[in-house]
């Protein structure tokens, strides 16, 4: 029940105790503001490596080839191994139920001409999945499609800074640019989720690589992207296969680290990932720390407040109040200030990481620091019911003393 003259004691208790009480109030605002800054700056960190490493398909394996260092079936060593078209089709017939797609990948060196300007970009030239691969967004026109690798047609589709350096604002479509000394139809401009890299690229059949190269079917690397459904052992236990099956048709040793060399995507961000969660998990424990400090310092205030008030509590008591009713008092002073502050705290702290400069933050790998508001509001919860229990021990204490003893303290 609501006892007004309770509240207009603690009232006049606060009054009294100026500085006293911002002190306590400040022990637990500060608490619960280094908490919430601390958790928000861990949680940008998680979003940094979240943004790194998902811009692409992260359920991507990726075959290089390379020189042997073993002898093996009548080979020596340092032979350079090559991936070859029946190889991609080999991989397919035997892993089609966990692949989605494969990406043969040629990269090119030529030098770009339109009109009578020359540039340099990067040129690619791989399959239609590469799109899905690399998240490639259609501006406008079309990607490279099967029956440009089928027909080893020249055309490619390019990224938005390349139609805007070679172009200079005109229409691109249906433009032709020559790459070395051969015309190709600009059929569709892309832009990427992970920004002006890949957006400084373009892409061609890599069939029509292959027929430049006098009608060679050899390529550089292989992109093999699998069904997120066989989960992370699946994809490691693919990877495995995938090798092992290259190693035998090229007659490598199944021991020899370097003919082909695998690139699991997918395991790299289950690593980078789980090494963003324990910088969360540290930068947690210590924003735990600093909440216990927090109420340790709640304690020694409230046992010092007790202690001050030892002698007003005696006559209390000497006037026939119950224990009931004085634990009652230091409590619900206890549970105002504590209430009162560590809200203060919270929302002070949310301010503070949305003020954030985030430019200045990503210097530091930080990306949209912030914490949910059901964390925060937790954390300040328990802040306040460890601040009443801080303050629930010495006021039991001071309940239990005789009132002449009370009285004779100093």
């Amino acid at each position: 029940m609501f006892n007004v003259e309770r509240w207009r004691e603690i009232f006049q208790s606060i009054q009294k105790n100026k500085l006293r009480t911002a002190l306590s109030g400040f022990t637990v605002s500060l608490g619960i503001l280094i908490f919430i800054i601390l958790f928000g700056l861990g949680e940008g960190l998680k979003n940094s490596y979240s943004d790194l490493f998902l811009n692409e398909a992260n359920n991507v394996i990726f075959i290089y080839p390379g020189k042997t260092t073993k002898p093996y079936g009548g080979f020596k060593t340092n032979r350079q191994i090559e991936l070859k078209n029946e190889d991609v089709d080999a991989i397919m017939d035997e892993f089609q139920e966990s692949i989605e797609y494969l990406n043969p990948r040629l990269f090119v060196s030529e030098p770009i001409k339109y009109k009578l300007e020359s540039y340099q970009f990067d040129i690619n030239a791989v399959a239609p999945s590469n799109q899905q691969i690399e998240k490639h967004v259609l501006m406008k026109g079309r990607y490279i499609n099967e029956k440009d690798i089928i027909e080893k047609n020249k055309v490619t589709t390019i990224g938005r800074l390349v139609a805007r350096d070679i172009f200079k604002g005109e229409d691109p479509l249906g433009k032709f640019i020559n790459l070395g000394s051969r015309a190709f139809k600009v059929v569709g401009v892309f832009q990427d989720t992970s920004g002006d890299t890949e957006e400084n690229k373009l892409i061609i059949p890599y069939t029509t690589r292959q027929q430049i190269l006098k009608g060679t079917d050899e390529i550089g690397t292989l992109a093999i992207t699998f069904d997120q459904n066989i989960g992370g052992s699946g994809a490691v236990k693919l990877s495995n296969n995938v090798k092992s099956l290259l190693k035998k048709r090229k007659s490598i040793d199944p021991s020899d680290p370097s003919g082909i060399r695998v690139r699991n995507v997918a395991d790299e961000i289950d690593r980078s990932l789980q090494f963003a969660n324990a910088l969360q998990i540290i930068i947690t424990f210590v924003g735990i720390g600093t909440l216990i400090a927090g109420i340790i310092g709640i304690s020694n205030i409230m046992v010092f407040i007790v202690k001050e008030r030892t002698k007003e509590l005696g006559i209390r008591k000497a006037l026939g109040a119950e224990p009931n009713e004085i634990i009652k008092m230091i409590l619900s002073e206890s549970i105002f200030i504590t209430t009162l502050s560590g809200f203060f705290g919270m929302i002070l702290g949310i301010i503070v990481l949305n003020s954030l400069d985030s430019g200045a933050l990503q210097d530091y790998f930080i990306t949209r620091a912030g914490v949910d508001f059901g964390i925060a509001f937790f954390a300040t919860i328990i802040l306040i019911v460890f601040g009443v229990v801080a303050g629930y021990v010495p006021a039991k204490r001071a309940a239990s003393i005789k009132p002449i003893v009370a009285l004779r303290d100093e």
